[in-house]
């Protein structure tokens, strides 16, 4: 998606209160794996939690896979908020706002 450079806004807030303070710890962890600041961490996770996803889907549809290979690997993936789930089709389930 290209967005006029209007658009965007100059900030963008991540409310780590009320409840929410686990993005904190998660946003900290994203920086010490990507060895860089907290903006560019949430950055390039959201960056590439949508090629992982759409990377494993492609693993997980692969006909030379049997089922009982692909569910093994499905579940291997899967974390706490994003579930692969195979049958005869390939389905991703994403559990959080």
């Amino acid at each position: 998606m290209v967005r006029d450079k209007t658009d965007i806004p100059g900030s963008v807030r991540i409310r780590t209160d009320d409840g929410n303070e686990w993005r904190f710890d998660e946003i900290e962890k994203a920086a010490d794996y990507y060895d860089c600041n907290r903006s560019n961490a949430a950055a390039f996770a959201c960056h590439d939690v949508t090629r992982l996803v759409a990377n494993a889907r492609h693993v997980l549809e692969r006909s030379d896979l049997t089922l009982e290979q692909r569910q093994e690997i499905a579940d291997q993936l899967s974390t706490g908020t994003v579930t692969f789930s195979v049958e005869t089709g390939v389905e991703v389930e994403t559990g959080r706002d």
